[in-house]
């Protein structure tokens, strides 16, 4: 069986994705002894790719704007590609990951290894505990359970293609759908479509199987540098005002503010 990860990048007008991804896929490389494909829109040639094992050509999809916090501006969301997963990806199995996912250890190992078809995170918090993530973790005005599109692992057959191509339908009605959940925000994510197709497959319930832990976050209020290889510290403003930090050693984690995470890479 064949394995690899796929990370979607498609740079805006803030954000350079593609150093993003080609940096994470030296990572895996690095944790996961796996190969990397980056799905994108920029030139194979493109010298920021150098070193990535392959590159698929895919035109962009934005899902929308966002306001990021560590950039204070809105911008293009061109990440509603994600749904084509499934139909791009060159091997049996397969690790779906955000650009901004930070690989620092083996953990990923552990779903690889696992016997699932289909598994994504079924909750996230916050590295520092300043957030419970409660909001964060729940969707729409019926509060449904959020279940996470930063990673995703899947395998071919006919459970995981049924996934993909629920979220391809909610993708593509999805006005219908952000009405049906009552979903206030009016952008497309793939954590909503992967939820809500996630409920749907799995007969109108939240029983179905997940990542056996919670995705670790970094928000875009806190300040991450990097100490060394693989630690990273995080610069926060605990409840009382007062600058507080912690170190991290060998966590993978999700690196929400991708300003700071730019600078790490700019500095590699």
């Amino acid at each position: 069986m064949t394995t690899g990860a796929l990370i979607f990048a498609f740079d805006n007008e803030s954000t350079n994705y593609v150093a993003m991804a080609a940096w994470s896929a030296r990572n895996i490389r690095r944790w996961l002894n796996i190969p990397t494909a980056v799905v994108t829109d920029a030139p194979p040639q493109d010298p920021r790719l150098r070193g990535v094992d392959q590159v698929i050509s895919a035109e962009s999809e934005s899902g929308g704007t966002r306001w990021f916090t560590d950039y204070q501006a809105t911008v293009t969301w061109h990440n509603a590609g994600r749904t084509d997963a499934y139909a791009l990806s060159p091997w049996d199995q397969t690790l779906v990951l955000d650009a901004d996912y930070v690989v620092a250890s083996d953990q990923l190992k552990v779903i690889l290894n696992s016997d699932q078809d289909f598994l994504a995170h079924a909750a996230a918090y916050d590295v520092t505990g300043q957030d419970n993530f409660a909001a964060l973790n729940r969707y729409g005005d019926f509060n449904m359970s959020m279940s996470w599109a930063t990673v995703l692992m899947f395998r071919r057959g006919e459970h995981a293609e049924l996934i993909f191509d629920c979220m391809q339908m909610i993708k593509a009605n999805w006005r219908h759908y952000k009405n049906l959940y009552q979903i206030s925000s009016s952008t497309y994510r793939n954590d909503h479509a992967l939820s809500i197709a996630l409920t749907i497959v799995n007969g109108q319930t939240l029983q179905y199987n997940s990542i056996p832990w919670h995705l670790a976050s970094v928000t875009p209020d806190y300040q991450v540098t990097s100490v060394s290889q693989d630690c990273y510290r995080i610069e926060y403003m605990d409840h009382e005002k007062r600058t507080r930090w912690i170190t991290i050693k060998n966590q993978d984690f999700h690196a929400m503010g991708k300003q700071h995470l730019e600078k790490i890479i700019e500095t590699c």
